[in-house]
């Protein structure tokens, strides 16, 4: 995999869609050639969901929920309900990791297509928690900062349980 964040241009939705793209790769790289086992583990006491199964399924269902069900208003049918807020990394667990990357992969490039075919000014149909309705604009920005944090988490969990670091 070759991951760069230098866009081709430097049109605004090119730099933005690098950045994503370029975080998105780095979850991908995060997880290359680890055990089916220590994709399942959770080595911080404290944190039982920080697995890197958990971390990959949460970064897939945030981009749904940004993407279909706040900027196209879609019904939600994420894993998530009112009394297990966090199932989707839950339920990851019982899901291979190579199962999750694929997902995550092939959804990436239905948003890619997604986010190139509207306006970074359009509005998303539905309101964010204080009743804004924000645009694609500032949902890209916004997944660009939760994937680099999640890559964060999964560094640490990554080199917790078997050392490996970079990427």
């Amino acid at each position: 995999m070759t991951r760069t964040d230098t866009p081709p241009s430097w049109g605004e939705r090119t730099q933005l869609t690098t950045f994503l793209d370029y975080a998105r790769d780095t979850a991908r790289a995060k997880c290359e050639g680890v055990s089916a086992e220590n994709a399942r583990t959770a080595p911080l006491p404290g944190s039982p969901l920080m697995t890197l199964c958990g971390l990959i399924s949460h970064l897939r269902w945030v981009e749904y929920w940004w993407f279909q069900v706040v900027f196209l208003g879609e019904e939600d049918e994420g894993p998530w309900t009112d009394e297990d807020p966090d199932r989707e990394m839950r339920i990851a667990v019982d899901i291979p990791l190579v199962d999750l990357l694929a997902e995550y992969e092939a959804q990436s490039a239905r948003y890619r297509e997604l986010v190139a075919s509207h306006d970074l000014e359009a509005t998303a149909k539905r309101p964010i928690r204080d009743g804004r309705h924000v645009n694609l604009r500032w949902i890209v920005l916004h997944l660009i900062e939760e994937t680099a944090r999640h890559n964060g988490h999964l560094d640490v969990v990554r080199e917790l349980l078997d050392g490996h670091t970079g990427a």
